[in-house]
């Protein structure tokens, strides 16, 4: 990874609430990788910290991320103009394409509102390695993305568009309908929504693997503020910039 100072190329609403925000970066077209992650830090005063976001897609060397405005560090990123120079460590973390490969049947991506991010790129990457299916989830319909997916399976909670729930509810429905033959999981979303669909992968006897949200300050594991409890192993904890930001649901505490 590397710190790069880049050029704002476009800033564009997908949705009432969800934020494109695409940049150049010729580092990072060549050497990130889906479920990899780029830290931020969106002004030079204020907010001092830097802030993750997962690489969206990658067009030639045009790297994209998605974002809702939910505090001050969003709030100031969404106020950028095309133009204007962010700087921007990566990538950093793990990548999903690590834990592609195996004796499964279908990859089932389940996104969460804004955890859906890391997916268009994953997509793109093992389309020709594995048959797959997407399940997406949020409150309402201006927290669904689907830019970038193939057909994604729809829920909301308050049925403003496609099924009328929760997406575990939707995945199950689904599965019931469906013949997806042995199945492996890859989540990111809401905490509560990943430990729910991981407890539901265990209970079929399914692999998951999520790519955990939390604060990371620095993206390379100096600061130590990104710690999940360990389940097993000689650790008792793990950083998630470092050690992740993917994990394998049986190896940490949700």
């Amino acid at each position: 990874m590397k710190q790069e100072f880049v050029t704002i190329h476009s800033l564009k609403y997908l949705t009432k609430e969800i934020i494109e925000l695409s940049f150049i970066s010729e580092y990072l077209s060549v050497n990130a990788q889906p479920g990899q992650f780029i830290n931020i830090r969106v002004d030079t005063n204020f907010p001092l910290l830097r802030r993750p976001f997962s690489i969206f897609n990658v067009e030639g060397d045009l790297i994209s991320i998605i974002f809702n405005v939910i505090g001050t560090g969003t709030k100031v990123l969404s106020q950028k103009k095309i133009g204007e120079i962010i700087d921007v460590v990566g990538p950093c973390g793990n990548s999903f394409l690590s834990f592609i490969e195996g004796n499964y049947t279908t990859a089932a991506f389940v996104g969460g509102g804004i955890g859906v991010a890391p997916f268009p790129f994953v997509t793109k990457k093992i389309e020709s390695k594995k048959k797959s299916v997407t399940f997406l989830g949020g409150r309402h319909k201006d927290l669904i993305v689907k830019n970038g997916l193939h057909h994604p399976k729809v829920s909301t909670d308050d049925g403003s568009e496609g099924f009328h729930g929760t997406v575990l509810d939707l995945i199950k429905k689904d599965f019931s309908e469906n013949n997806y033959g042995t199945v492996r999981f890859f989540v990111c979303g809401p905490t509560r929504m990943m430990k729910a669909v991981s407890e539901y992968a265990h209970e079929i006897g399914a692999e998951c693997y999520a790519s955990l949200e939390t604060d990371m300050a620095c993206g390379i594991g100096l600061c130590q503020g990104c710690n999940i409890e360990s389940i097993g192993g000689e650790k008792k904890f793990r950083l998630v910039c470092k050690e992740g930001t993917i994990f394998n649901t049986r190896t940490v505490k949700l």
